[in-house]
Formats: C-alpha cells, sequence, structure tokens
C-alpha cells in the first residue's frame, strides 16, 4: 500500500506519514528543504524499517516542480492508494493592506498544487479504479476571520476544489475528502504565547485521516471539521 504526501516533514503532514508508516504504508513526500526531507528518511528507516520512502525537494507553488514530483510519484509507485494535499502557507493580513503578490503566491502554493498534482496522478488512480484523495482545506475555507485575507480566500477555493473533485470521481471508485482543521501545533505557531492545550494536537488530524480512510469502500466521510476544544483562535 502506497500514500502520497506533500508538504510532508512538518506538523500535519508529518503526523500523516507517520500514521500510514505504523500501518505499513510506503511513502512518496515532498516538502520545500531537502535537508528536512533527508532527516525525515533517516527517521523512517529508524522507526520504520518495514516501509520504503522516497522524497523529492519541491517547491510546490511553480508548476513544473509540482510536474517533476509526478513523474517521480510515479517512477516510484505503480499503484496510488492515497494522495495528501497537504501543502500550504499562511500569511496573515487583511486584503487591503497585505502585500503584493499575496493572493498570487497563496492560490499558487495553497490551491494550484493540489489542483496540478491531482491532475497528473488521476490517470493512475482512474486506470487503478481505486484511490483515496485528502485535501488540506482550513476552518478557513468556510469561515472568513480578521486577518485571514488571501488565505481565506485560496483556502475557500480549495474546498471547491475538492467537491467538484467529489462529484467528477465517483463513477471511477475514487474517493474525495476535504480536511478542515482549525488551529493546530505546527511550525507556524512556534514563538507564539500560548498554552499547549489551546491547539490541537497534528496527530490528531492524522487519526481522523486515517479513521476516514479505512472505512468501507461503500462509504466516503466527504468532509472533516476539527476544531479546537476551546475554540477557534
Amino acid at each position: 500500500m502506497n500514500i502520497v504526501i506533500t508538504g510532508a516533514t512538518k506538523g500535519i503532514g508529518r503526523a500523516i506519514a507517520e500514521k500510514f508508516a505504523q500501518n505499513g504504508y510506503n511513502l512518496v513526500v515532498c516538502a520545500r528543504k531537502e535537508q528536512d526531507l533527508e532527516q525525515m528518511q533517516e527517521d523512517f528507516k529508524e522507526k520504520h524499517p518495514n516501509i520504503s520512502l522516497h522524497y523529492q525537494a519541491t517547491d510546490v507553488s511553480k508548476k513544473e516542480e509540482v510536474k517533476k514530483f509526478a513523474e517521480f510519484v510515479g517512477q516510484h509507485l505503480e499503484k496510488i492508494d492515497v494522495l495528501v494535499n497537504n501543502a500550504g502557507v499562511f500569511i496573515p493580513g487583511a486584503i487591503y493592506e497585505e502585500e503584493e503578490g499575496a493572493l498570487e503566491m497563496m492560490i499558487e502554493t495553497n490551491l494550484y498544487s493540489a489542483y496540478h498534482l491531482s491532475r497528473a496522478l488521476l490517470p493512475k488512480m482512474m486506470e487503478q479504479k481505486s484511490g483515496h484523495i485528502f485535501n488540506m482545506c482550513s476552518i478557513a475555507s468556510k469561515i472568513a476571520y480578521p486577518n485571514g485575507g488571501s488565505y481565506s480566500i485560496s483556502k475557500f477555493a480549495l474546498l471547491g476544489f475538492s467537491k467538484v473533485l467529489r462529484e467528477e470521481l465517483k463513477p471511477h471508485n475514487i474517493r474525495v475528502t476535504s480536511i478542515l482543521p482549525g488551529a493546530t501545533w505546527s511550525a507556524s505557531w512556534d514563538g507564539v504565547d500560548l498554552p499547549e492545550e489551546r491547539l490541537m494536537k497534528a496527530e490528531d488530524i492524522a487519526e481522523a485521516v486515517y479513521a476516514s480512510y479505512i472505512l468501507s469502500k461503500q462509504s466516503v466521510v466527504e468532509e472533516i471539521v476539527l476544531r479546537p476544544q476551546l475554540g477557534d483562535l
């Protein structure tokens, strides 16, 4: 069994990789920094010696790099059981004051990366008539909030993409699930003066992803909304 994950070295992506590796899945992953990927591979060799992990450094905001990663996946996997479009970036700011290019950068990273990678890998999944795609959306895909700006725009669009994909792939026996987490501990929260219990654990998101994946093929969880117990920040 095989899983493909973007943005896999940290936070939610790393937690999902750990969860599936624990259950015997081989991984093909990407992230921006080669050093982080090398360290991840070393960690997994030690903790999960019975699975394989292949990686390629990829800036998912660049279409050509996403396509090269898709080719890399094809070189290493004959079958794709799970695709997790997890890579993303968050830059806070109101629309009227955020830096020029913020919208384009977050659309390219948060939306176009999932669009281009899914399109590249779907022919294989459609041929095998199976598979499950998880798109890492956000509470910001449903609710606008102060300083959400272009991030929220990109995540609203990603949820729309995910809904369209769900409808289109029904006849091909490919499941699509949108994950909508609230504030979750990750590197982006480093230095923030908040108690640990105020945010969710990345491992909880991974557990939800895996639980929805292992349902019978007759069922699909279309959306998973997770929030901190004390509410949104």
